[in-house]
């Protein structure tokens, strides 16, 4: 199993110059990638170009680029691009974001997204494989009937022969189409004990297109906080999962809620929910059962770490991406360290 480095959004991990410190420390810790993130405030990309020309060995991952921010074509043109400047280290993460980003920021509707993600995947693929791009979906036209315009190919390519494209997914058929179409799985609040769930749903999407899961990489975004005092540990993670359980989407379309009741957290599901939406914020943070926590983060004293870890492994997982958390930076640097002893 091989380690990433998931540095979120800009502004985590500090400054620039903290947030480079820490890429780099990562480098030579071994970590195989470094993930960035976008919502509505950095961009995953620049940051991808940024630390390409400032690193030498770790691939670099976009966890994600949104789906509704970029034309397909513009997706190719920059995985290409962030290719090029690292020799051959771009991992292209894509997903869909939700609702209130897709039309409240990017004013795309947020709608057929089965449709929309495969036949965006395919276009990027198109492009990158330097075809002259024409496509006729049911979500994508190109080139635009009626008009002028006409089937342009890229005029660079990527240093890698196949650009890995991973897809972010959470819902049964979001993740049936990554096993489908994609050469990697992105998921959040993965739940080890819940892989046989998850691989049947991969295993249904790859049969679609006569694979097998042979070479695919699942790499779940994990935070982590290692310290001998459970309770405080398990304190780090209860805003991020309130804010995704109780606050992400709408009552009616939250699929990170979704996936709790999935995991048998029902009636914590509701009340994460109701009491976020009421402006309860640290009520719901509180409400997060310790058992939902333990099960999708990486917390408490060095040897339940590494038995996590282990389970992890187990589950098949190909690539950690590790987001360590912490008071100060130095907790968050010596917690980047503990890890690669841990998963030796």
């Amino acid at each position: 199993m091989k380690l990433g480095l998931h540095i979120g959004y800009w502004g985590l991990w500090g400054g620039a110059q903290e947030q480079l410190a820490a890429v780099r420390a990562a480098e030579e810790l071994g970590y195989d990638s470094v993930w960035t993130a976008e919502a509505y405030g950095s961009d995953a990309a620049t940051v991808l170009a940024w630390l390409a020309g400032q690193t030498e060995r770790i691939k670099l991952g976009s966890a994600i680029f949104q789906i509704p921010g970029r034309s397909a074509a513009m997706t190719a043109m920059t995985a290409a691009t962030i290719d090029q400047l690292s020799g051959g280290r771009m991992l292209l993460g894509l997903g869909a974001s939700g609702p209130q980003v897709s039309e409240g920021w990017h004013g795309q509707r947020f709608g057929r997204q089965l449709q929309r993600t495969r036949e965006y995947v395919e276009v990027v693929r198109m492009a990158l494989r330097r075809e002259r791009v024409v496509f006729h979906g049911e979500t994508l036209e190109l080139p635009l009937p009626d008009g002028p315009g006409k089937p342009l190919k890229l005029t660079i390519a990527p240093v890698q022969e196949r650009l890995p494209i991973y897809l972010a997914a959470i819902g049964p058929r979001n993740t049936a189409l990554a096993g489908e179409i994609a050469d990697g799985w992105l998921p959040t609040f993965f739940s080890p004990e819940h892989v046989g769930m998850f691989r049947a749903r991969l295993e249904e999407g790859a049969a679609r297109s006569g694979r097998t899961l042979e070479g695919f990489d699942i790499a779940p975004q994990v935070s982590v906080h290692i310290s001998d005092d459970i309770e405080a540990a398990r304190d780090f993670m209860r805003p991020a999962l309130a804010l995704y359980v109780g606050g992400m989407g709408s009552r009616e379309q939250n699929f990170y809620n979704a996936l709790i009741r999935e995991y048998g957290f029902e009636q914590a599901a509701t009340q994460i929910q109701d009491l976020y939406l009421e402006g309860r914020r640290e009520e719901a943070a509180r409400a997060i059962p310790d058992a939902l926590i333990d099960m999708v983060s990486l917390v408490g004293p060095r040897a339940r770490v590494a038995e996590r870890l282990a389970a992890y492994r187990d589950a098949g997982v190909g690539t950690l991406l590790l987001s360590p958390l912490g008071h100060t930076r130095a907790q968050q640097f010596a917690q980047l360290r503990v890890l690669t002893e841990l998963a030796a």
